[in-house]
Parts: structure tokens; C-alpha cells; sequence
């Protein structure tokens, strides 16, 4: 084949691939050329509208004889707005281009304070939350428990799976040392040791859906405290927002997260184990690595990671007087971090849009029965739309073309 018929059949498929990747809805050209969206990052067909992805392990599996949950109504109107009913990317295209090589199925940026969402990905798709749910834990037991309230560790909280800060048994923990290792390291065992302050699993289950049902979360539905995948478990983009705009108006809370480091407690000898000797308490340092490495204006962030869920993350940064939330669902890495590179591009894309941007609404707690209807003239971007239509044209015409050159050029035998 000569250089420049080479050329030819080249320059047409790469108009065409790229008019393609242009028309597909929330389409966006990636500077990377490397750049691999994550096989399951295509929403446009609202795979997740009512149902979380499908499980890759049994964790989920219910016990035999009990029944499965069924999935939450969907809200109708979408809550915090009508445009946030679609599954696909909604932005205002006055704010300029969207943040490039995104891998999270669902993600969402909000300004924290006026609750103006500015730009959002699958906003009410259902996801698992891994232990971004520790954040409405943490939300309902500072409604109820005393943070001075001395608590004792148990063998149950010893050996509890997952991320632990350490809880033994014998050793005496405030509610504020548990609450505290519970936003800033994830431990399971501080969110067994609350909940069992709360009253139990399953009271603690009933007060924390509530408070999600008050907030106006409709999509959110806790099925273990700490986040671990279980039967029922669900959550989406939008109210991860909500959720954690009403905890970082509580101060202790809004302290709690924004902590690097924090003493946590030691426990005596293990009973059973021989010759053990105490374990003294240490120096605990946060899981978010942007609050870690110092990243400007991080007032503090939850992450999360299940086999299900994937990587997960809400977080708020203040700059020039804004202040903003971000939230990423069912992501991995890819090219670059999630929690930190990714989350950086969303935050500088929410700080560089004019203030009053806004596709929706985190709706307030009083209102939360009636959907704001802000922002409804803006158009859900999987609808189609003439210009796509006319990619798409282009590059079935220009891949036609390059296919008939090549079979023109085809030797014969």
C-alpha cells in the first residue's frame, strides 16, 4: 500500500472514530491518547436506574428462607431537579469543557453551600457506597450519643473483616475516639462499637434509613454500618452529596474528618494469647490521601473500596470563599488515581465554572418531599440531539468510504 493512499484510508477512519466519540452522548475528547474509558462507565441506557451493578462475589447472598430487598422506587420528579433524572452526563456547556479520562460510572459536583449541583454523571444511579456510608453513621449517632461516653472493647470488634483502627477487647474508647477513627480510617470495628451503642445491627440499620429518608435521600438504603456489601445496600451520586452537605454542617463532624492525625487508644494483653503484653495506643493518620499530602483548601473526604462497590469517594474543598463537594461511585484507576488526580480535575472544573452554575438541586431536609424543579430547562444530554445525529452521519459515511478503499485495493487471487 503507497504512503498516501495509506494516508487517505487513515485521515477517514480517524474522522470517523472521533465523530463517533464526539456524537455519543456526554461524548468528550481525551488530550490522553492512551485513554481507555472503564468498561463500565457507559450509562446512557440507565443500567443503574433502579438496580446496583450486578454482585461479583456472594457477599450479598441472603440467608436461606430470607427474602431478598427489593429495589427503591425510583423518585418521580427526580429529587433535586428534573435534569438530574437522566443517567447520563448533565452540565451547563457555559462552564466549559468537562473533565477529561473519568472512570467513575457516576460522579457529581455541587457547590456545598447554595447546594447548586454543577455538573453531574448518573446522579440518582443506584451504587453501592462501601464505607462512604460511614459518613450518615456517623451523621446519626452524633444525633444520639454522648461523645465522653466511655465505651469497652470486644472480642467482636476485634475481629471484625475489613479496616480496623485497632479496637481490642478491654480496651475503654469515647465515642469520640470511635467516631473519629470511623471518618478518618474506615474502621469497621469503630462502626460495630457504635452500633452496637445505638443499639444494635438492626437499630442501628432503622435510625440510619431514617435519617436518610428525612434528608431526602431516596436512593439510599444502608444495609450494614460500616459498608460492607450486604442484601439491599444502595446509594447514588446525588445523595452521597446530600448526606455529607448535612453532616459538614455539624462541627464536631466537620472536625472529626478534617484531622491528618489523631491518638488512638491501645488496649491490654490478649486473654487468650500467651505471654501477650499491652498494646499501646499509636498515632493514626487519615485515609484521604488529598487531606494526607495537603492538598489546598481539603476540609476532608471519605473514601471506600469493595469488590462491589469499587472505589468510592465524597469529598469538600474550600477556595476563594466557594466551597465545593465531589463525589465518585463505582470507579477504578486508570491512567490516574480516583481519589486524588480525578478529584483534583472535578474540583478545578467546579472552581473555574461561574458561581450560580447549577443543573439541580441538593434539596434542604424540610424540602425534601417536593423535588426542586431548578434548572429544568437544561436538557438531559443522552437525549438525542440534530448535531450528534450529523456526527454519527459523517462517520458511517467516512467508515463506508474507507471500507470501499480498502476493498478496491485488495489484491485478488
Amino acid at each position: 500500500m503507497s504512503s498516501s493512499y495509506a494516508r487517505k484510508v487513515a485521515t477517514l477512519l480517524t474522522a470517523g472514530l472521533v465523530a463517533v466519540a464526539l456524537a455519543l452522548p456526554g461524548g468528550v475528547a481525551h488530550a490522553d491518547p492512551g485513554f481507555v474509558p472503564a468498561p463500565h462507565a457507559d450509562t446512557a441506557g440507565c443500567p443503574h436506574k433502579q438496580h446496583t451493578p450486578p454482585a461479583v462475589d456472594t457477599s450479598e447472598a441472603v440467608a436461606p428462607g430470607a427474602t431478598t430487598p427489593t429495589p427503591l422506587p425510583v423518585a418521580t420528579p427526580a429529587v433535586g431537579g428534573e435534569a438530574l433524572a437522566g443517567c447520563d452526563v448533565v452540565a451547563d456547556p457555559a462552564a466549559g469543557p468537562l473533565p477529561a479520562n473519568l472512570t467513575s460510572a457516576g460522579w457529581l459536583i455541587a457547590d456545598l453551600d447554595s447546594g447548586d449541583v454543577i455538573a453531574a454523571k448518573d446522579p440518582h444511579g443506584r451504587y453501592r457506597p462501601a464505607s462512604t456510608i460511614k459518613v450518615l453513621l456517623a451523621a446519626t449517632a452524633l444525633d444520639e450519643l454522648d461523645l465522653e461516653k466511655t465505651v469497652t472493647g470486644t472480642v467482636e470488634d476485634y475481629q471484625t473483616e475489613g479496616d480496623s483502627c485497632g479496637i481490642g477487647p478491654g480496651g475503654t474508647y469515647t465515642v469520640r475516639d470511635l467516631l473519629t477513627g470511623l471518618v478518618m480510617v474506615s474502621g469497621n470495628d469503630c462502626a460495630k462499637a457504635i452500633a452496637r451503642e445505638l443499639g444494635g445491627h438492626d437499630a442501628t440499620l432503622a435510625k440510619m434509613n431514617a435519617k436518610a429518608a428525612a434528608l431526602g435521600a431516596k436512593d439510599t438504603r444502608a444495609a450494614s454500618p460500616s459498608g460492607l456489601d450486604a442484601a439491599g445496600m444502595s446509594t447514588s451520586p446525588y445523595d452521597e452529596a446530600l448526606i455529607f452537605r448535612h453532616a459538614m454542617g455539624d462541627d464536631t463532624f466537620r472536625q472529626m474528618i478534617s484531622l491528618p492525625i489523631y491518638e488512638f487508644p491501645g488496649f491490654p494483653p490478649l486473654a487468650d494469647v500467651p505471654r501477650d503484653k499491652p498494646h499501646p495506643g499509636y498515632t493514626m493518620g487519615t485515609s484521604n490521601s488529598l487531606l494526607r499530602d495537603g492538598y489546598p483548601g481539603m476540609l476532608g473526604g471519605k473514601t471506600g473500596y469493595t469488590d462491589d462497590a469499587l472505589k468510592t469517594f465524597v469529598g469538600a474543598v474550600e477556595r476563594d470563599g466557594r466551597t465545593l463537594v465531589v463525589v465518585q461511585m463505582y470507579g477504578v484507576n486508570q491512567l490516574d488515581n480516583l481519589y486524588s488526580d480525578q478529584a483534583v480535575r472535578m474540583l478545578d472544573y467546579g472552581f473555574a465554572a461561574p458561581a450560580g452554575t447549577s443543573v439541580g438541586t441538593l434539596v434542604d431536609a424540610q424540602s425534601s418531599e417536593h423535588a426542586d424543579t431548578h434548572a429544568t430547562s437544561h436538557q438531559d444530554d443522552a437525549a438525542p440531539h440534530w448535531a450528534a445525529w450529523a456526527l454519527v452521519a459523517f462517520a458511517v459515511v467516512a467508515l463506508v468510504a474507507a471500507g470501499v478503499l480498502l476493498r478496491r485495493r485488495r489484491p485478488r487471487g
